[in-house]
Formats: structure tokens, C-alpha cells, sequence
């Protein structure tokens, strides 16, 4: 038996010790089954049969409405709530929101330009998300402080205000119920509007799936991309060649934006529950019991990737877990690898010498399922444009 002590800031010399001595092993304290080599995790994540995610029973409570969205049901529920979802939020509609976000991104930067530092979270990698989530969902601009705040609650399990993330899934319930009664009223030209029109042989989404889904894409939506932009600096500064090669050669930011994704996962683990009695590498797993696949151990796993912990701007192929594996891929990866995209293109292109601006220890955020930095000061060469 294994207790996890998790070194938020550098978990990966840890990973790679459970992976050579404990990779399946059980954590009395918190009652949980730990998975970290990469084959294990895969399965995990895509075996939906014996590997679960549904931990709410389904209990469709609109005060819990994580419990009934995507994330938290199996097949074949999950595959009818992913097909009416699809309808509104298809590739070509995330696609059409380059032009806004690359808007976006020149409005965040011009603010900073000119000084020659900037908090590269505070000032640019946390409002891009949370602003392109509010405007796609078609929520107020005055909502989006919250919004990130509880995006933040729901990931560390606790807000400043003490409460706990029950209680801010409620708040978000309601929030999205009076947006939603809203727009059944008043449909505009926005994904909550394009969600209530959806339907497949006669069948909708019902008030609460559709809660969870809002839920569930804010706090994704604001989460990963956000960390992803983040930790993509993190690397770009562990490489300070790597900048101009980015400059010089704009076709290696696709490969490069999926090496971030591997090297440093914004999603680091995923929770599933056992379906049924299930024997995982030689480790019986009993019904009912918790298990945690930690993706970012299985993105570092050197017999799937050659020079695991190393940062390869170039690695070809790269079939990493960042996103998930299976029926539960991320459904908002395209999202989040535009808005990385269009970010990290201009901050290579228009920040010149961008570095961590001093030496300070970085604050992790405390959670074991997201990985990122709570702040960033970076300084680069100033710029009149």
C-alpha cells in the first residue's frame, strides 16, 4: 500500500518511481486504486465496462449538475448526450471563433506591449479562456470574474469564501437555470440557444443535462487552456532557442503545442470507479472501489516515449493522454489547441525574449487533477506596437 504525497510543483520524479516500484497500488488513506504506466492508464480511461465514470449514480439533481453531464455517465447515455451535444459545438463552430479570439488576444496584448512584463496567467492566459467561454455560452461580461472562481473551486475542492464545491456547483446551477429559462424564451445566436434546439428521433437534452454540460465547460473550457498557455511558457523558457526556431519556423508550433500538451498536462489525472471486479497488472480491483489514472506519469512513461523527460518541440508521433483516450475525449480539445494557437503565435511573434522575470518559487495550483502555476512574471523587450 501506497499514501500519495504529491509534489504538485514537480511530480514527475515521483511518477517515475511508482511506475518502476508500485504501478497499480492502493492508497489506504484516501480509499483509492492509483494507475500510472501508460498502457494501465490507456485502459482506464477508454475500458468504460470495467472503468466507470459515472460516481453520481445519476442522480440527474440540478444542484449537482456535474453529476448528470458527459463527463460523469457511460455509454450509452454518454454516447446519445455527446451526439446532441455535437450538434451545437461542432468543429466548424469552434473554427469560426478564430477570428474573435486572435482579436482577443491582440486586445490583451496591447495593454502590455509597452511595459516590457506582464503576469503571463493574471494578464493574458486566464481572461482569453474565460471570455471566450462567456461570449460562446452567451453569458453577461460582468459574470466572468465568478466564473473563473468557480472554475477554480471546482478543480481545488474549496474557494476563499470557504465553501465547499457542492456548494459552488449549486451557485452555477442556478446561475445556468435562469440563463437557460432565459433563452428558452429569447433564443439568440449562442450554444445555450443552439443546445435546447438540439435533438435526435425526438429526444432532447433535459434541464439538467444540459446544466452539466455549462458546468462542465466552463470549468473545462477556463481550466486547460488556461494551464496549457501557462506551462507552455514554463517550456518555451526551459528552451530559449526554442522561441526563434517557433519564430522563424511557424509550422513547428502544431507539434510543439502537443509536446506541452504531454510534457506538462494541464489535466494530470482522471477518476474512474470500478464497474465490475477487475484485475489491472496483477492487482485485483474490487467493485465500487475509486481508481485515479494519473495521465501526466502516463505522458512521461519512457516505453511509450522515447526521452520521456525531455521536451522535444519536433516529437513526431505524439499520442499522448492529455485529452483523455476513448468514448471520454476531451470534447473541447479543438477549443483549447486553437486558443493555444493563436496565444502562443503571438506572444513568440510580438514579445521578443520572453523569460521567467525572476527566480521566485512558483505556486502551484493545489490540485492533483489540474497542473499549472497560480502566477507567472515574465518580462520580454518592450514594444511600441
Amino acid at each position: 500500500m501506497q499514501t500519495i504525497r504529491w509534489p504538485a510543483l514537480d511530480p514527475f520524479p515521483w511518477y517515475r518511481r511508482m511506475r518502476e516500484e508500485a504501478p497499480v497500488s492502493y492508497d489506504a488513506q484516501r480509499g483509492s486504486w492509483n494507475v500510472f504506466r501508460f498502457e494501465d492508464v490507456k485502459r482506464v480511461l477508454s475500458e468504460y465496462a470495467a472503468f466507470s465514470s459515472n460516481f453520481s449514480g445519476g442522480s440527474g439533481r440540478s444542484d449537482q449538475p456535474l453529476g448528470s453531464s458527459m463527463i460523469s455517465t457511460d455509454p450509452p447515455r454518454h454516447r446519445q448526450l455527446r451526439s446532441l451535444v455535437t450538434q451545437a459545438f461542432t468543429p466548424r463552430a469552434v473554427q469560426q471563433l478564430a477570428p474573435r479570439i486572435a482579436g482577443l488576444v491582440d486586445e490583451l496584448l496591447a495593454g502590455v506591449a509597452r511595459r516590457g512584463r506582464m503576469d503571463i496567467i493574471d494578464d493574458f492566459a486566464y481572461p482569453l479562456p474565460v471570455i471566450v467561454i462567456a461570449e460562446l455560452l452567451g453569458t453577461p461580461a460582468r459574470d466572468r470574474a465568478q466564473f473563473k472562481e468557480w472554475s477554480d473551486a471546482i478543480v481545488t475542492g474549496a474557494v476563499d469564501t470557504n465553501a465547499g464545491s457542492g456548494d459552488v456547483q449549486q451557485q452555477m446551477g442556478r446561475y445556468f437555470q435562469r440563463l437557460i429559462a432565459l433563452r428558452r424564451q429569447e433564443p439568440r445566436d449562442d450554444l445555450i440557444s443552439g443546445l435546447l434546439a438540439a435533438e435526435i428521433d425526438g429526444v432532447r437534452l433535459s434541464d439538467v443535462e444540459l446544466l452539466g454540460f455549462c458546468v462542465l465547460l466552463l470549468i473545462a473550457g477556463n481550466e486547460t487552456t488556461t494551464n496549457l498557455i501557462g506551462n507552455a511558457v514554463l517550456c518555451f523558457h526551459d528552451q530559449p532557442e526554442l522561441q526563434e526556431r517557433l519564430r522563424s519556423d511557424p509550422a513547428l508550433l502544431a507539434p510543439a503545442i502537443e509536446e506541452v500538451l504531454r510534457y506538462r498536462s494541464p489535466v494530470q489525472s482522471m477518476i474512474r470507479f470500478a464497474a465490475r471486479d477487475v484485475e489491472l497488472a496483477g492487482q485485483p480491483i474490487r467493485r465500487g472501489e475509486r481508481v485515479v489514472a494519473w495521465i501526466g506519469s502516463a505522458n512521461r512513461d519512457d516505453t511509450q516515449f522515447a526521452r520521456a523527460d525531455q521536451f522535444l518541440a519536433a516529437r513526431v508521433p505524439n499520442q499522448h493522454l492529455a485529452f483523455g483516450h476513448g468514448v471520454h475525449f476531451c470534447l473541447g480539445a479543438p477549443l483549447a489547441r486553437l486558443e493555444a494557437h493563436i496565444a502562443l503565435t503571438a506572444l513568440v511573434d510580438r514579445l521578443p525574449g520572453l523569460r521567467r522575470a525572476d527566480d521566485n518559487p512558483l505556486e502551484p495550483m493545489p490540485s492533483t487533477i489540474v497542473y499549472g502555476v497560480k502566477h507567472l512574471p515574465v518580462k520580454f523587450q518592450a514594444s511600441g506596437r
